[in-house]
């Protein structure tokens, strides 16, 4: 992946899931992101600041939102419910939600 200031965390953290074909490059919405090798997405850095977000079930949306972990994740305002956005920079919080996503998307998406 082709490193970017603002998604340096993003793509520190891929390297491991990339490197042992857990994952592989794509693009979201013209954007690098992680996916399956079937291609369902995982996760992407969101362009402007970087910040994780992040594929798990609706559940753990809700929560880590109550939680006050995560966002709503709403492009042009229409809410995805089983994406998530993390601001911030905590690597073990990315690490550990990047790897419930690749086993959330491996389950549960064809």
């Amino acid at each position: 992946m082709n490193a970017h200031s603002n998604d340096e965390l993003f793509l520190d953290l891929a390297e491991p899931l990339l490197a042992a074909e857990q994952a592989e490059e794509g693009t979201l919405m013209g954007f690098p992101c992680l996916r399956t090798s079937r291609g369902a997405f995982i996760a992407m850095a969101l362009p402007r600041t970087g910040d994780l977000i992040v594929k798990v079930s609706a559940d753990r949306v809700d929560e880590l939102i109550a939680n006050g972990i995560g966002l709503p994740f709403a492009p042009a305002g229409r809410r995805f419910r089983e994406w998530v956005h993390i601001p911030g920079r905590d690597a073990r919080l990315w690490e550990k939600l990047l790897r419930e996503a690749l086993t959330f998307v491996e389950r549960n998406v064809q």
